[in-house]
This record gives structure tokens, sequence and C-alpha cells, in this order.
């Protein structure tokens, strides 16, 4: 009897034994999963370990070589053929240029070292040894930002063989086959075209150079409005949202000043940014939103961390904002053609803020303006569903919660495990199922074998 309680047990051991491994395995292939969700930093990390020192992304296309970006697309269409960049000091002593630097005369450059550091679905990011950053973003702008760091740094862009560039005061106007687009200069520095018809600057520390593209003939007064917002600092985030496959998706535009930007676009009918800034001074930020993503761009509501941000009119009503007592937003532009709108929002102040665009009819909006919670009323719940965690219908039915705090709790990566492990957890412990049972048959006529 002894001998057989021993195989017995023995036999149940090895049984757990399989069932926790199982757990931990299909564990482990949940936490997999999960990684790849529309986060952006999610995004980056899975796509920084595939490595590789060329991007293609939906508008945007380019390789790293060595000292220079080279090949960089817009559209398919070849803007700049390479960009290189360098700090002041180093290129200085390596060219012995000396203290004055004539930039029209800079018609060569000994480029820094540079790697592709990350990438994601919408954009990438390129580190330099000279401890600049050159950012790419996949939007229809095609915005390329090189920010100088701590050290000062000169960057040199030589056009592609169709394209020609020429001076527009305080920045330099670049023109392809199908495009055409602007460089400019955040902060202190120059850009100006060469003498042999390229581009270069030079930038102070922390300053930050920036080209955005437009399809040839597009450019207008209120893109001019928009470069001047981000040229004199008044303006140091950009969000484009867009559709791709029947989901829209968002990337933010920095433009140095200390600041970060993410957007979130998985609640219905809702754009949500959340910016960070090291200052406590309000900013613009350009954003254009498709239809998709907002449900509707007839009645556009602006909410400011769940407060309503007041509409005005006019760009001076706008500005007058930043440093206020309350933000404001206008709707610049409304396009039915391409099911896309322009909205500039003026946040009064900072650090971090979060800004809902909302386009949902009826009372979605009016509850998400108030702040209140109608995410029963939304989805016509009574509220007791067994299983249903109503604050996280709250934040992706309606947006009313506030909005900051459904970006920095994460809840809903944590609400995906909680469901996962819903639809696996009703037997209670991992790994006892089916398997366990019929383990648990040849036990119990081993046993009845052995009293035999």
């Amino acid at each position: 009897m002894n001998r057989g309680l021993a195989v017995i047990v023995a036999l149940l051991l090895a049984t757990s034994a399989v069932g926790a491994a199982f757990g931990a395995g299909a564990g482990a292939s949940t936490g997999a999963e999960s990684s790849t969700t529309t986060d952006g930093e999610t995004e980056t990390a899975s796509a920084a370990t595939a490595g590789g020192e060329a991007y293609a992304g939906t508008h945007v296309a380019f390789d790293v070589e060595g000292d220079a970006v080279i090949d960089y697309r817009i559209g398919g269409d070849e803007t700049f053929s390479s960009v290189a960049v360098q700090s002041t000091s180093d290129a200085g002593a390596g060219a012995d240029l000396g203290a004055e630097v004539d930039l029209e005369t800079l018609t060569t450059l000994e480029g820094a070292g540079l790697s592709l550091a990350a990438q994601s679905e919408t954009s990438a990011q390129v580190q330099a040894e000279s401890g600049a950053t050159l950012s790419a973003h996949d939007t229809e702008r095609g915005t390329l930002v090189v920010e100088s760091g701590s050290e000062g740094q000169y960057v040199r862009a030589e056009l592609a063989a169709d394209a020609t560039a020429s001076d527009e005061g305080d920045r330099v106007r670049v023109e392809t086959g199908d495009h055409e687009g602007t460089v400019l200069v955040v902060g202190d520095g120059e850009v100006t075209v060469t003498d042999d018809g390229n581009v270069t600057a030079e930038l102070a520390e922390n300053a930050t150079l920036a080209f955005r593209s437009y399809e040839d003939g597009e450019r207008d007064e209120t893109d001019e409005y928009e470069e001047s917002l981000i040229a004199d600092g008044n303006a140091a985030v950009e969000v484009h949202v867009e559709d791709r496959n029947s989901e829209a998706v968002g990337e933010a535009v920095t433009y140095g000043q200390e600041t970060s930007a993410e957007v979130e676009t998985e609640a219905r009918d809702r754009v949500d940014v959340t910016i960070d800034r090291a200052t406590h001074e309000g900013t613009v930020v350009l954003t254009t939103v498709s239809e998709e993503a907002v449900g509707s761009l007839e009645d556009l509501e602006v909410r400011i961390d769940g407060e309503a941000a007041t509409e005005v009119s006019s760009k001076s009503e706008l500005e007058g904002a930043i440093g206020s007592d309350e933000s404001r937003y206008m709707v610049a532009q409304q396009s039915e053609a391409s099911a896309e709108a322009t909205v500039y929002i003026a946040v009064n102040h900072f650090s971090e803020r979060t800004a809902t665009i909302d386009g949902a009819d009826g009372d979605d909006s009016d509850g998400g303006a108030d702040g209140t919670d109608d995410s029963d009323e939304t989805d016509g719940t009574d509220g007791d569903d067994s299983g249903t965690d109503d604050e996280t219908d709250a934040t992706a039915e309606d947006g009313t919660t506030d909005g900051s705090e459904s970006d920095a709790d994460g809840s809903d990566a944590d609400d995906g495990e909680e469901s996962d492990a819903g639809a696996d957890g009703g037997d209670g412990m991992p790994g006892f199922g089916v398997g366990v049972a019929v383990v648990a048959i040849a036990v119990a006529g081993l046993f009845a074998r052995l009293q035999d």
C-alpha cells in the first residue's frame, strides 16, 4: 500500500509540474502579444530589435550610410540625396574653419557617424556621434527634425538631382518634382542656400532644424502661418492622425524645447494627445485629424485634462491663451474631400497636459465636455454586467474620464491582460484542464489495481 501511495504522489507531482510549466508558457505568450500593442514606446522597442540601417514607412523612406542619411524620399519623391551633421567644434578643427564660418561657402562637411537608434510604424530616430539627433516622421508632411543637443552643430543637406533650393528670409524653400518643402530653424541658428545650390545650417546648442513637405501647389497662407508658429517657438508640437488599413494611426512631432508628446487613437471617436514639457510656458499644438479617428468633423470639441477648451475664431485670440487662465482652440480647415480637419489647440500652461479632440455626436460629446461619466448611457448597459470594468468602458467608449489619467495608468493594456486571464481562469489554477483529468483517471485505475 505504501508503494502504491508513493507512485500516486509521484504521478500527481509530475502532473502539477507539467501544468505549472504550461501555465508559465501561456503567460509568456500573452506577454509577447501585449508587447505589440499600439503604444508608441512598445512599437519603438520591438522595431528597434529588428535592427537594420534603413527605414521604409507609408510616406517616408531613407537609408543610413556611415556618416549621412541618404536617399530621403517623401511619397516616393527623392528630396535629399544626403543629410550630414557634425558638431561645430569638430567640424572647425577638422577643416581648419576657424571661429567665423560662412554657411554659403560650406560646400563640404565631414559628418559624424550615424546609427539608426529606434523606429516604429510612424517614425525613426537616428543618433549622431556628435550628440545630435535626427528624427524622421512618417506623415504626409514627411517631417525631418534635427536637434543639436548640448553642443552646436552644422547640418548640410545635399538635394536630389531634380530638386532646387531658394532663400525665403529666415527659411529655405526646397522644390522637387512632386513636392515642395520648407527648412526652418527653431531657437538660435541660421539656415541658407550654399553656392553649390544645397542647404546648410548652423545650430546653437538646444536648437532645432525642421523640414516640412507639401504636395506641389498645396502650401498656402495657413501653412506659412504654421511655419511661423514653429519657427518662433510658439508651436512645439504637431500631430497627424490618418487612416491606414481602416485604422486611425497617429504621430506627434516635437520641435525641441524639452517637449515630448504621445498620441492615443484607440478610443472610439476620440484622439488624446499627452504632452510633457519641462517649462511651464504654454504652446500651440498643431493637429490634423481624420474623420475616421474623431467620428465627425462637423462638431469637433476640445478638452484639456477633461475640461472644455474655449473655441475662438481668430489667431490673436488663439495665441492669447498662452499664459492665460484658459486653453483655447480654433478649427482652421475642414476638408470634405480629404475627410480631414486642422485644429489649433493653445494649451495655456504645463508641465503635463492631455488634449482630447472629440467629434462624437449626441450624449458622447456632452458627457465628455462636462467631465461626467456617461459610459452606461453610451453603451446601453445597466452597469451590472459581471466581469465588466466600468472604468475601462468609460475610457474606451466615450472618453469622459480625465484624459491624463487614461493615458498615464495604461488601463487599456492592463484590461487586455485581465480579459485574457478571464478566458482561461475559469478553471482556477493554470494547467489543470483536460490533460489533468486524464492523468487523474489513470491514477485512480492504478490505485485500484494496487489495492487488488
